[in-house]
């Protein structure tokens, strides 16, 4: 099982030999929604925030 580094909390977060780019996921320790954003090195990134579009 690979690891990287949650920007968040710098806690090792574990993910899957079968990861995919722009895979979402939770860090552990904080609970903060990640996103995978390179593979080669495994590098993560707080997830993008959904916002509501309120009909525009």
């Amino acid at each position: 099982m690979s690891q990287a580094i949650c920007p968040e909390c710098a806690a090792g977060v574990p993910l899957r030999e079968d990861v995919m780019l722009h895979e979402f996921l939770t860090c552990p320790e904080c609970g903060t929604a990640l996103e995978v954003v390179s593979l080669s090195p495994l590098t993560l990134d707080r997830a993008p925030q959904v916002e509501e579009d309120w009909g525009e």
